[in-house]
């Protein structure tokens, strides 16, 4: 058996992962599945909306009423739209022994974009110049502390994925400060960075290492910050001074798992986002690898890092 960096590592049992995903037909659950049995492991998906919760003394879990035999690791795919359930669900399989593979904490803190943005910049990492209030009044006031026009404006929403738009003018900003905030939604304010290339950088972040660096390009006609929408991805190498800064944004965020996006500019790279549950299916098509097996080997890993410290406090017990 390989470990997640691809080295042999002893024979153990096989592990038992649980996927927390609405579908096993979506491709990154599926891929995942297939992965674990490749690795020697039991692998089940749950719908975290079917699992019920049970606190008490010990606390236990069900599945549509079943009670769910025990498992090793949790590997979480959880959807914005029940995330406040998913990410009970997360932290309950923690407070019960389980280890996950990005916790609760981790997969709300990156969802949460400012704050996600506040924990990188305590930490030392690069952001972009970026200003959060609560009124469109407030925030054109602020525009100067970015830079000035033109800014990207970031709608933050339950999802993973921000609206974004980009104002070049005051009257543009202002329309769509007051549209946005009438809905309720928060806003973000970025300086508009000049980029050495027009391109995003992503990372995908395994425990210590990143195992695939891809840059985002917009079709023509968009604007880079349309990734979302339709980006081309496109394998490459960067240098390994960017590895570090990956896979510090991630730990940073509180995670095992995650895509760290960057961008390249004449002061250096800068953090702009890091999420919690990313996609494989784009990765592997513009890389040619398989992204899940390191992800599947990580997770096993975990298991085995808890057994031996169970093992060595067991032992402390004993002398």
């Amino acid at each position: 058996m390989l470990d997640h960096r691809g080295a042999r590592c002893p024979q153990f049992r096989a592990v038992h992962v649980t996927i927390l995903s609405r579908k096993l037909a979506i491709y990154t659950t599926r891929r995942l599945a297939q992965a674990a049995r490749l690795r020697g492991a039991r692998v089940r998906v749950l719908d975290p909306l079917g699992v019920e919760m049970h606190l008490d003394e010990q606390p236990s879990a069900f599945y549509r009423r079943k009670k769910l035999p025990r498992t090793d690791v949790v590997v979480p795919r959880i959807a914005p739209s029940v995330q406040a359930y998913g990410l009970a669900v997360v932290n309950h399989f923690a407070m019960m022994g389980v280890a996950t593979l990005n916790d609760a904490a981790g997969i709300a803190a990156s969802r949460n974009k400012m704050r996600a943005l506040q924990l990188l910049a305590a930490r030392g990492v690069a952001v972009p110049p970026t200003v959060m209030a609560a009124s469109a009044a407030d925030l054109r006031a602020m525009v100067e502390l970015v830079g000035g026009l033109p800014v990207l404006i970031k709608i933050l929403t339950p999802s993973e994925r921000p609206g974004v738009m980009v104002a070049e003018s005051l009257q543009s900003m202002e329309a769509a400060l007051e549209a946005v905030l009438s809905m309720g939604h928060n806003l973000l304010v970025q300086r508009y960075v000049r980029r050495k290339l027009e391109r995003d950088l992503r990372a995908l972040v395994v425990g210590d290492k990143v195992v695939a660096w891809v840059e985002r390009r917009p079709r023509p006609g968009r604007l880079l910050h349309t990734l979302a929408r339709g980006a081309q991805l496109k394998a490459v190498r960067v240098p390994s001074a960017l590895d570090g800064i990956a896979v510090h944004a991630a730990r940073v965020v509180g995670l095992e798992i995650a895509a760290v996006d960057l961008i390249e500019t004449e002061v250096g790279p800068l953090v702009f986002d890091v999420n919690s549950s990313p996609g494989l299916k784009g990765l592997e098509r513009a890389t040619g690898k398989d992204l899940a097996l390191p992800i599947i080997g990580r997770a096993q890993e975990l298991v085995r890092e808890a057994e031996g410290a169970n093992v060595g406090r067991r032992g402390q017990g004993q002398g």
